[in-house]
């Protein structure tokens, strides 16, 4: 049987030298290459080397050693085989694997009931009058890789070494539910109350593992396939990163995350292993469950996706062990001196081996024992009983056990473990390895009987027949063997998983002079929001007690948003530090890479950004150690590219700053149709964890931070669990100092007056002018224009938020269609423009949803300049011309407005288009050349 043996299963040895390096004469390959044809006497003569180098060195020598002959042998122009996947059979052979140190017994008896109730409680989440439904079969074959893990492996918080995170696969949840009941953590009534997390107050359990559902018992959200990879693998590096910066001790926490083999043609599962490699996080596991089955059909029908996967990992630079056979097998193999049995499993395609476990032990001694003579006379004295009794691997403790005791021991390398399973073990012939297994929830009587018997469940026939939509659940008494035997792993491994607990201790907010620079403005000189934001983040990292919580991350755009000065004192965080002599070293912003840096630069890479984020921000639940993370990026790379990353980032209960930095649609001069952002904020909008501003100054900016900390961190009796996004540009404008009465409540909530209407004689038309962001300047000049060239009284206001203030209209409305017996509440920005006079004209960088949002909430004629479409190279000026968005815009739409209301003469439009050339994109005039892009 040929198979590859893990580094780690035998010792060490001394290394051989390396060999001498060829000479050129060397090099060229014998005038004559003909091959002679094959001399089996020669050939047995390299393998009998080969197997005494093993014998006598061990296998770390002999890889080493093989691998220096390959490179030998391109040196002689001979192209080199390379073995992408080894042969079909498990990794570790069955005479290097450990004891197993648990009760076979025991386990197997609480791990068939644990099977059982799973079984049961979405049986009856699919009663008569509810009908949610649930997954029958996902937990059915994925039990015993928990359940070796649980009893084994998995780490609870209370471990002195720390706790490790799991990231379960989300269609096996009640498989985990079903534990914690016989746990005694969860009820009767909980398990009734699967998916039904309204209608069974109290007792409502979510469909998958959503720590927004259900927040002491969810770590991660993963049912949203391809996030899960990414972020466990975030994760593990976040678990270093805490390590190298001295902050947590995390040497001894492990991720572990439960994947499907159907998950992995995700592009996020895979497009990202290859960081993991390259930072060697070998406190990382990947179990990929490989039921050879998607949600409708086969993974992979005509070919293997076992050793597809193999490959691309160990091309990755990942450690591979496959669990593929149970321990039934090893006889057989054993016997296999032919190679045939191993051949055979090497040809048969996955779409056979889903049909194999749907037919009988007769037809699987016809079908693929009977491939060959020799396979056939192979099995001949087992029964059709006996072959069918054969497990797959990761229905076998021994084989799982082994596995996962490999991938720990490993070093220097993220280990990925690929099992192999039947989806739906045990439930029966309608349900085993059946395409439509994923989409049965209900067990038919027979179905409940046979899978009783199966388990071995002590339950009556008359306890089933007593109600088919309700069959017992069963839990053994206190101080049964199996419970005892449970309780006492899960105690001896620090607690019970899994579970979430966070942290609940103060710490320390910053100062108030920390916001200083915020307030003080740009003085005679001219500075982007986004670089006012870099300042009051350096500032804050500054920080005494505080500043080591904040984790800044940018995706390669660090010079881009000026935060290169923070490389020379944080740094950018790397395991290994800087090796190579960088070729800015003499400058005074050279770029620094350390063990203990701060900064994390995941590249190129907005994905791996976001799982980053997502990591550091739960770090308070995850490790009891409260973080900030500050992710800044590209603004149309953000919500647009990783939206559903954000979602799982809310569902796991993020907090932390999101800066959508060169934000706009006209900002980035130049730059073109997918780099201007001009629909962010409604993207942000749809997830009820963000909230969102589009400050125009830095002493915005400033109140905005202060209270987005305060919130995440502070001791007020509010939602927590929020992440702020804040949009800023990089457009240059003048920032003014704070004002002295600055409405503070007003920007927080979304909307203060920057300019009142200037004084102009009784009787003036007046109008209200609201803008957003780097609009506000030109709102700001229109009201001049407005004021000296047409004698109107034009009130600016800054718009902080248009988000919010929608999302306060319509609680108020909620609480009017609620309680029509009491006042109807006012909204916010319906009070603060209550008596403002004259028509609404409102103005931002984005499309014109995003102001559109507010509408409904001013009895005002109400009118919305956008840059509505996609965005092009050109200037700033030509842009928002274009986009009618401009100063002159503002100033011509207003004028409308008014002859509407019969304010001003009804030329006043039409003359003001032709004097500022409203139709011409090279009449421009609102923006300034410079900033960053």
């Amino acid at each position: 049987m040929n198979s590859i043996v893990p580094a780690d299963a035998l010792p060490r040895t001394t290394p051989v030298s390396p060999a001498p390096a060829l000479s050129p004469a060397s090099r060229h390959a014998p005038e004559h290459d003909a091959d002679q044809g094959p001399d089996l006497e020669e050939d047995h003569e390299w393998a009998a080397s080969l197997d005494g180098l093993v014998r006598a060195r061990g296998p770390v020598t002999t890889q080493r050693i093989l691998t220096d002959l390959v490179e030998r042998a391109r040196l002689h122009g001979v192209s080199a085989p390379t073995a992408g996947a080894t042969d079909y059979v498990n990794t570790i052979p069955a005479e290097l694997e450990p004891a197993y140190p648990g009760d076979e017994e025991l386990e197997r008896k609480y791990r068939a009931i644990i099977r059982w109730n799973a079984a049961v409680m979405v049986h009856r989440a699919q009663r008569p009058g509810v009908g949610v439904g649930g997954h029958i079969s996902s937990y059915a074959g994925i039990s015993t890789l928990y359940e070796v893990g649980l009893n084994h492996f998995f780490r609870g918080a209370d471990h002195p070494g720390g706790g490790d995170q799991v990231f379960w696969q989300g269609h096996s949840s009640p498989g985990n539910y079903a534990r914690a009941f016989l746990e005694g953590r969860l009820s009767e009534a909980d398990l009734n109350g699967f998916r039904q997390e309204k209608t069974m107050p109290g007792h409502g359990l979510p469909s998958y593992p959503h720590p927004r559902g259900l927040s002491d018992f969810w770590q991660f959200p993963t049912v949203s396939m391809g996030l899960g990879p990414m972020n466990a693998i975030y994760q593990a590096q976040f678990n270093r990163y805490l390590h190298g910066r001295g902050i947590k001790d995390t040497s001894q926490q492990r991720v572990w995350a439960f994947l499907g083999d159907g998950e992995m043609d995700e592009p996020e599962s895979r497009g990202l292993l290859h960081h993991a490699a390259n930072e060697q996080l070998d406190n990382l596991t990947f179990v990929v469950n490989c039921n050879l089955q998607r949600l409708d059909g086969p993974v992979r029908g005509n070919g293997k996706i076992v050793q597809e996967l193999e490959s691309f990992f160990r091309g990755a630079g990942w450690n591979v062990v496959k669990v593929l056979w149970g321990r039934g097998w090893d006889p057989l193999l054993a016997q296999d001196e032919t190679g045939e049995l191993v051949r055979i499993m090497n040809e048969t395609l996955d779409g056979d081996y889903q049909t194999f476990r749907g037919e009988s032990g007769g037809f699987l001694r016809d079908n693929f024992f009977g491939r060959s003579p020799v396979t056939k006379d192979l099995v001949s004295t087992l029964s059709d009983d006996d072959l069918w009794a054969l497990r797959r691997g990761a229905h076998d403790p021994r084989k799982v056990y082994a596995a996962y005791r490999a991938a720990v021991e490993h070093t220097g390398a993220p280990t990925v473990i690929l099992a192999k399973s039947v989806k739906g073990h045990g439930l029966g012939a309608r349900f085993e390895s059946r395409n439509a297994t994923h989409q049965m929830k209900t067990l038919t009587l027979e179905d409940l009987t046979a899978f009783r018997d199966h388990l071995r469940i002590p339950i009556s026939d008359a306890e089933l027949d007593a109600d088919p939509h309700a069959p017992p659940y069963y839990r053994p008494a206190p101080g049964s063997p199996e419970l005892d035997y449970l309780l006492e792993r899960r105690r001896e491994l620090g607690g019970f998983l899994p579970a979430r607990a966070p942290s609940r201790d103060r710490i320390a907010l910053p100062r108030p002079r920390a916001y200083d620079s915020a307030a003080r403005g740009s003085g005679k000189n001219a500075a982007a929001t986004t670089m006012a934001f870099v300042r009051l983040l350096k500032d804050l990292m500054k920080e005494p007690d505080f500043g080591h919580r904040i984790v800044p991350i940018v995706p390669d755009e660090s010079r881009t948003f000026g935060m290169d000065a923070f490389f020379p004192t944080a740094k950018i965080y790397n395991p290994a530090g800087q090796r190579y002599l960088s070729v800015d070293r003499e400058l005074f912003l050279s770029y620094k890479e350390s063990a203990q840096g701060v900064i994390l630069h995941p590249g190129i890479n907005e994905a791996g950004a976001t799982s980053a984020f997502t990591a550091a921000g739960t770090s308070y639940a995850t490790h009891g150690e409260p973080m900030i993370p500050v992710y800044v990026f590209y603004s149309m790379f953000g919500f647009q590219r990783t939206g559903d990353s954000f979602w799982a980032a809310a569902d796991q209960l993020a907090r932390g700053f999101v800066i959508g930095a060169t934000a706009g649609r006209t900002t980035l001069a130049g730059e073109g149709l997918q780099h201007m952002d001009g629909h962010s904020p409604v993207l942000a909008s749809t997830n009820p964890a963000v909230i969102h501003y589009d400050p125009a100054y830095g002493y915005e900016i400033g109140h905005i931070v202060r209270r987005g900390i305060e919130q995440m961190y502070g001791t007020g009796d509010e939602d927590h669990d929020v992440m702020y996004y804040l949009t800023v540009y990089n457009e240059p404008v003048q920032q003014p100092a704070e004002p002295e009465d600055v409405d503070v409540d007003g920007i927080l909530r979304g909307i203060h007056r920057v300019s009142p209407a200037p004084e102009v004689q009784q009787g003036r038309p007046r109008a209200q002018l609201l803008a957003s962001g780097v609009a506000v300047p030109w709102a700001l000049e229109a009201q001049r224009i407005l004021a000296e060239e047409w004698s109107v009284a034009a009130t600016v206001w800054s718009v902080t938020s248009w988000n919010q203030l929608r999302r306060d209209g319509l609680e108020a409305e909620k609480h009017a269609f609620r309680h029509p017996d009491e006042p109807a509440p006012v909204p916010y920005l319906t009070q603060k423009l209550a008596g403002a006079e004259g028509p609404v004209v409102a103005v931002s960088d984005f499309c014109s949803d995003v102001p559109d949002q507010v509408r409904h909430l001013l009895p005002n004629d109400f009118a919305t300049l956008g840059a509505d479409g996609f965005g092009f190279s050109d200037t700033r000026a030509g842009a928002r011309r274009f986009f009618g968005t401009d100063t002159h815009s503002v100033v011509v739409r207003t004028l409308q407005l008014l002859t509407r209301r019969g304010e001003v003469p009804a030329s006043a439009a039409a003359e003001a288009i032709s004097r500022y050339r409203l139709d011409d994109p090279a009449a421009g005039t609102s923006g300034v050349s410079g900033g960053d892009a």
